[in-house]
């Protein structure tokens, strides 16, 4: 089943942020756009080079008013002492989110059962709570921030407008579509 357009579950989680332990909620992503941005673990390969390509485009995300959220399995303590010692996970600013009862794991659909890890897992959550993008790769497939920046701003113009959607490869500023039977067959 898909989670699109889905209201994310309730949970209550504790994060690493700001050199502070602070919790999260479902209430928390209300009224903004929310990025969770899955990864297996800590201290691990992959994942640092995502979250400090996340890091390094993070202000362009808050541009657009977006928060973005990383999200394992690991404890807030382990965030905090990968924040400390990594020089890649140093640079980020956004929340490290703990998962280690993997409620939010599951709720995305996200848990690899057996493992006790998550998927690399991104959720676009709209200020409504509802989910309006899903991207799941495989563990050895690292993910990237800009990419992710342009869908989430077709995504946001689409909201915005009602009617319009965006093509491929859609960049802000460019030409939208209006559905209509006058298309169909056209493009």
């Amino acid at each position: 089943m898909s989670l699109i357009g889905s209201e994310i579950k309730p949970f209550k989680a504790t994060a690493f942020h700001a050199g502070k332990f602070v919790d999260v909620t479902e209430a928390t992503l209300k009224g903004k756009w929310s990025v969770f941005f899955f990864y297996p673990a800590d201290f691990t390969f992959v994942c640092p080079t995502e979250l400090e390509d996340l890091a390094t485009n993070y202000a362009a995300f808050k541009a657009v008013g977006v928060e973005i959220y990383g999200v394992s399995t690991d404890t807030h303590f382990a965030h905090k002492a990968w924040h400390d010692t990594s020089p890649a996970i140093g640079k980020i600013e956004y929340p490290l989110v703990g998962d280690p009862t993997l409620t939010l794991s599951r709720n995305f659909d996200v848990l690899i059962e057996e493992a006790g890890l998550a998927d690399r897992g991104t959720f676009v959550i709209d200020p409504d709570g509802k989910i309006q993008i899903v991207e799941i790769n495989a563990g050895g497939v690292g993910r990237n921030a800009l990419e992710l920046l342009r869908k989430i701003k077709a995504a946001q113009y689409v909201a915005a407008h009602p009617g319009e959607v965006c093509p491929a490869k859609w960049e802000e500023g460019q030409k939208t579509l209006a559905p209509s039977l006058d298309l169909v067959g056209k493009i």
